[in-house]
């Protein structure tokens, strides 16, 4: 009797310091207007399991400047984190795929651009991993660039940037 009541104690303590495991399952949020994309197309555009999120491609797309089209791209970033109670600190990978540069200089010139978009939503350092991905073919008519983004709950309340030095 003496280890449950401990037992149970242990377990209330756990639950009250944060330490308890995430709910079990998945949530899928559906944005507005996007209903399609689980209907018909059969995919969730914003997925909670545990403490992750994951956000389905987003297309830099529709009317305006390239630079309009990814600051769009980011926008929905935002807006779609904030349908699971995110934020972009909580952001801990981004992959991006880009269709005009087919080349080393073409991707570096269009990585300029993109990043001072990216520098509004990550600042100060609080840089997710980034893969980027050149010279594809996109599903969305007019797309620029898509990006994929993975968050984690509670990993934007602190920062820690760890460089190796020679030991």
């Amino acid at each position: 009797m003496k280890h449950c009541i401990q037992l149970v104690f242990i377990g209330i303590a756990l639950a009250l310091s944060g330490c308890a495991t995430a709910p079990a399952g998945k949530t899928v949020y559906i944005p507005s207007g996007k209903e399609s994309y689980y209907e018909k197309y059969h995919f969730a555009p914003v997925l909670r399991a545990g403490d992750t999120v994951i956000i389905s491609g987003i297309a830099a797309a529709g009317e305006g400047s390239y630079e309009d089209k990814v600051r769009r791209m980011f926008e929905r970033m935002k807006s779609d984190l904030a349908l699971a109670g995110l934020t972009p600190a909580d952001v801990v990978e981004i992959t991006t795929f880009h269709t005009e540069p087919k080349d080393t200089a073409a991707f570096d010139e269009e990585w300029d651009r993109v990043l001072k978009i990216h520098a509004e939503y990550f600042p100060a350092g609080n840089y997710p991993a980034w893969t980027a991905i050149g010279g594809i073919v996109l599903l969305a008519p007019g797309a620029v660039v898509e990006m994929r983004v993975v968050a984690v709950v509670g990993a934007g309340k602190s920062l820690k940037v760890d460089y190796e030095t020679s030991r």
